[in-house]
């Protein structure tokens, strides 16, 4: 008789992974309210460390808001070098472990470790083993939920943050979810969330008692996706090596430009700094998106989708200029631009792409 092989999936997300590396870093840090970023008037926090999470310092929180909730709260200017070469030696500690490793950024991934490589008793085991090894390699602490699935696995790692890790078995996840608010579910955002407030749904065991029809009426296509999950359902696989999806660039500027030739000049720094990444993982995209966010926070974008990936910094830069000139003259000043490029090929562009096969610049 064939069974069906219960997956063990563990998800290891790193605690407070930017603030604590620089309180591991900077003994004077420790035990005192950090938050990675800069205190300027339109800085943003990055990461906050759990001392500051205690005043209700988060990351996305405007530099100015934190220092009002906290003002003991000391910033630190983010070095990505130092997380990514750190983010590198805790994907070797995984690899040692699964080659099944799915990283969602550079403080967590989801390890199927069905295939048991280490030999240890249990899933548990093996995640309580990672966690140590990064503690001793790396002088910092980690998370860990294990589940038969990643959807369960996901939400299973917040349940005993900071430095512990909980268990959801096989036969509990159903239990498991119903008595969580939909705010936690992992794919719930909260606009999502109100939405379904209003609609009298507020745990696991309110969206469970929703018809597939219902929610599909309500919420389209992620109608399917909310039904599984409120069962603890859910069968996607761990992907290794998963293909990134966009490469993007975006600054927030001190004063509001207002000028055509600052503006054009910011589009042109953010599309060859997305050139050096394309360029440096051999990554060519065809669809180019320009991001513009004025004084007043209202955003507008404009994308254009070529017949061919971009091909140079040259060709980058033109079209993200082409696309911002759509909001010239700017009725307002603008506090933010960005520019992205999606529809991936992995391979060395054919030659240069003729701005006149573009399809119209969408609103």
């Amino acid at each position: 008789m064939v069974r069906d092989v219960i997956r063990k999936i563990i998800h290891v997300d790193m605690d407070a992974f930017y603030a604590s590396v620089e309180q591991r870093d900077d003994p004077t840090l420790k035990g005192r309210p950090v938050a990675v970023g800069y205190p300027a008037k339109r800085g943003v926090v990055a990461a906050a460390s759990y001392e500051a999470r205690a005043f209700g310092v988060h990351s996305a929180l405007p530099s100015t808001t934190a220092l009002r909730k906290c003002p003991e709260l000391v910033f630190v200017p983010p070095r990505f070098d130092v997380y990514r070469a750190i983010s590198q030696e805790i994907r070797a500690i995984f690899a040692a472990y699964t080659d099944l490793i799915e990283p969602l950024s550079l403080d967590e991934a989801y390890l199927d470790v069905t295939e048991n490589w280490a030999g240890a008793p249990s899933a548990t085991a093996t995640a309580a083993e990672i966690r140590a090894r990064i503690l001793v390699e790396t002088g910092l602490t980690a998370s860990a939920g294990i589940s038969y699935n990643k959807f369960l696995a996901k939400v299973a790692s917040g349940q005993r943050k900071p430095n512990g890790q909980f268990v959801v078995p096989p036969g509990a996840g159903a239990a498991f979810v119903e008595t969580l608010p939909v705010r936690k579910f992992h794919g719930i955002g909260p606009v999502t969330a109100e939405k379904m407030e209003r609609l009298g749904i507020r745990t696991g065991a309110d969206l469970r008692a929703q018809s597939l029809s219902f929610l599909q009426q309500q919420f389209g296509k992620s109608g399917p996706w909310y039904h599984a999950i409120a069962r603890g359902e859910d069968d996607r696989p761990v992907m290794p090596n998963r293909p990134r999806k966009s490469s993007g660039s975006e600054t927030t500027f001190a004063t509001d430009l207002t000028v055509p030739d600052e503006i054009e000049s910011g589009v042109r720094s953010m599309a060859d700094e997305v050139w050096e990444w394309c360029a440096k993982t051999q990554a060519y995209g065809r669809t180019v998106t320009v991001k513009i966010k004025y004084a007043d926070f209202q955003q507008a974008t404009r994308s254009r989708t070529l017949g061919a990936p971009v091909a140079s910094r040259e060709t980058l830069r033109s079209v993200s200029r082409e696309l911002v000139r759509t909001v010239f003259p700017p009725e307002k000043g603008i506090r933010l631009l960005g520019v992205t490029v999606s529809g991936f090929q992995q391979e060395e562009p054919g030659g240069a792409v003729q701005l006149g096969l573009d399809l119209p610049a969408q609103p």
